[in-house]
């Protein structure tokens, strides 16, 4: 199967063309370029043929002898898409609708949408299923529900689109990220040796690891069609729900000598808790392998490895709100952030 990854150089998307080509796959890339960046955490192995290109750029040409398409190129948080609310529909939620329509007019037969369980929010029911009301309460949230709605309208007898619901991404990338709750905790561990929870750490979130959604990618791509078609996965572990002070209580277990607090209530009241039942009955065997446990002790090893500075842990570089904050003030992104000087393919 000829896969095409959106978002190749991303914190996943440069997870999973190795795992793809593995497993025989032939993998190519289209990513944006914004948040390129020799490898640090972990090395960068199998980088496929990457095209440098705006999503909302992509033509037929681009998916010509494409089997199945990834689509993971979006502004990839809360915070940034609430940066600019109007470009956050422009590319997350019009531009993935381009990707799937322009993808279908090509003839590409399998599309795998990375969705969010962001689009419970405040979730009434005590636990929630792909069959849950959507509650989203964010830009970015609003966007997945909406790629979902609009994608499922476009699956044909040829066209087969998936929806993976990921719960929140964790673990060592060569494209890193600590804009994200249990690597956030553990560079402020390794970094200033506390964490101080401003909140008081009562919602839940469901957790999963970053190879753990890459391996999952890759079952479904493979299971029979008739099996995914047109359906929406929830990814995690069963039982992979934790409160915020659990997760911060689990860094503070594998930091030693890191201090932690715990505040009060704020205004962020997204809690939910989701079940993944329907995963494990789409594919039997599959089962994720890693734990927050284990996830914090990687990136314990992977802080020491390198070491992890408190300069580097809080530069732009790896979080997505400043990263694209910076290349705005610096003009190299315009307005609606297309950049302002096109380079050649990659």
């Amino acid at each position: 199967m000829r896969v095409l990854v959106t978002g190749s150089d991303g914190y996943i998307g440069s997870l999973l063309p190795p795992l793809l080509e593995a497993r025989s796959h032939d993998c190519v890339g289209i990513d944006a370029g914004f948040y390129q960046g020799d490898p640090v955490f972990l090395p960068r192995e199998g980088r496929p043929p990457t095209i440098k290109e705006d999503i909302r750029k992509l033509d037929v040409s681009h998916f010509e002898g494409v089997d199945a398409v990834v689509h993971m190129a979006e502004l990839s948080n809360d915070p940034l898409g609430q940066l600019a609310p109007d470009i956050t529909f422009d590319i997350n939620h019009r531009g993935s609708l381009h990707v799937a329509e322009t993808a279908r007019a090509a003839g590409v037969s399998r599309f795998v949408y990375m969705s969010s369980c962001s689009v419970y929010g405040i979730a009434e029911e005590d636990i929630v299923d792909e069959d849950s009301p959507v509650r989203p309460q964010t830009v970015y949230a609003q966007c997945k529900q909406l790629v979902e709605r609009d994608v499922a309208q476009l699956a044909t007898d040829e066209f087969s689109p998936t929806f993976l619901r990921n719960a929140t991404a964790y673990g060592a990338s060569p494209n890193m990220r600590f804009d994200i709750v249990l690597n956030n905790l553990c560079g402020l561990a390794w970094t200033t040796g506390v964490i101080a929870l401003l909140s008081d750490g009562t919602p839940w979130r469901p957790l999963v690891h970053a190879a753990d959604i890459c391996r999952a990618i890759t079952e479904l791509l493979e299971a029979p069609r008739e099996s995914v078609h047109n359906e929406v996965v929830n990814i995690g572990a069963l039982g992979a729900n934790f409160q915020v002070r659990e997760l911060a209580e689990i860094v503070a277990s594998v930091f030693d000598g890191c201090e932690l607090s715990i505040g009060s209530s704020d205004a962020d009241n997204r809690s939910y808790r989701v079940s993944f039942e329907k995963l494990r009955e789409l594919l039997p065997s599959f089962e994720c392998v890693w734990t927050p446990l284990r996830g914090a002790n990687e990136l314990r090893e992977a802080f020491e490895s390198i070491p992890l500075s408190q300069d580097l842990f809080e530069s732009s570089r790896f979080t997505r709100l400043r990263r694209i904050e910076g290349l705005r003030e610096t003009d190299a992104l315009d307005a609606q952030l297309f950049w302002r000087a096109s380079d050649a393919a990659v």
